[in-house]
């Protein structure tokens, strides 16, 4: 069974004649250039085959894969799945080390793959929530296009009342995307906002509410209640919503990824995640990470500025780019 999770994982994704889905593998490839160059420091020639398998190796690729931020119960139950073949003898060299650990990666990252359902109720709410400067207001604004593009009518609420110019930047991706934005303006109570959205998404038949908030640091118990708040509004409006509550983290953090899906967890009940800024760290395991530990589904991947650069996630594809050789 592993031996074909392990082909799947080494093989990139094939156009389907457009040349999308190679694009989009591009995208991610280069995304995942720092981490993939993190975890092969250290491990020489394993992504080129050329190594003997022993214990050495081992221990290296633990320390690169702790460098990269994969974690430490994820590392440790990649490096013993890694002993448990080496003790059966089923990696006689390091191209089957290489495919075993993308076996092995797969195994944690596929249960976690799950792409945004929108589902049978009208609206189908999602609330964004997320600390300060992983971009979630980004996130919408090209959640938005791709919902758009696959048929649904959106609605977004600017309940991003505090950070400066949040609204307006809102309000641009709402234009862009010929997508209609309610807002109230800075300062405004961000609850009565993504209330009076409900209400005129409800009396437009719109298909899906985007709601914005503003950041908040996991430790501020203040800020959080006023999360729980905008939750509790939600409920009086329609008792189902929101429908799905989604944490946009940025990859960049690394471990402190893990406490952060921990308090939002604990405030509103994370339901959904998303990760981003995957092309500008080396902690791009920390996806690994988060798998292991929680189980969420993961609906989205960040991979660079552009607004085709929202994927929904592919655990195959992630490995593959993860472990691609040559950089």
């Amino acid at each position: 069974m592993w031996k074909s999770k392990a082909r799947a994982a080494a093989t990139p994704p094939k156009s389907a004649g457009d040349g999308a889905p190679a694009s989009a593998w591009s995208r991610l490839s280069r995304s995942l250039t720092r981490t993939r160059r993190q975890i092969a420091s250290g491990i020489g020639d394993l992504l080129r085959g050329q190594r003997a398998i022993d214990a050495e190796l081992l221990e290296e690729l633990e320390t690169s894969l702790l460098a990269a931020d994969v974690g430490v119960a994820a590392t440790d139950r990649i490096v013993d799945g890694l002993k448990k073949r080496v003790s059966r003898r089923e990696l006689t060299d390091t191209t089957a080390l290489h495919a075993a650990l993308a076996a092995e990666l797969v195994a944690i990252l596929a249960p976690v793959a799950s792409p945004l359902v929108i589902g049978a109720e009208r609206p189908h709410v999602v609330l964004v929530v997320g600390v300060n400067g992983v971009g979630k207001t980004t996130l919408i604004g090209k959640l938005a296009r791709r919902l758009g593009a696959e048929g649904h009518s959106v609605l977004l609420a600017a309940g991003d009342t505090f950070r400066a110019a949040a609204v307006e930047q809102l309000a641009e991706w709402g234009a862009r995307n010929n997508v209609p934005v309610i807002a109230q303006g800075q300062g405004a109570d961000s609850a009565s906002v993504i209330f009076d959205t409900l209400t005129a998404a409800k009396a437009r038949g719109v298909d899906v509410v985007l709601a914005d908030t503003a950041g908040r640091l996991q430790a501020k118990t203040g800020l959080m209640e006023e999360l729980r708040k905008i939750k509790r509004v939600m409920g009086r409006h329609a008792a189902s919503a929101p429908h799905e509550v989604l944490l946009v983290l940025d990859a960049g953090v690394g471990q402190n990824a893990l406490s952060q899906v921990r308090e939002f967890d604990k405030a509103v009940g994370v339901t959904s995640l998303a990760v981003t800024k995957l092309d500008g760290t080396a902690k791009g395991g920390v996806l690994v990470a988060i798998a292991a530990n929680f189980g969420l589904p993961v609906r989205f991947v960040g991979v660079g500025e552009g607004i085709l650069d929202l994927q929904p996630f592919d655990a195959a594809a992630f490995v593959h780019a993860l472990l691609r050789p040559g950089d």
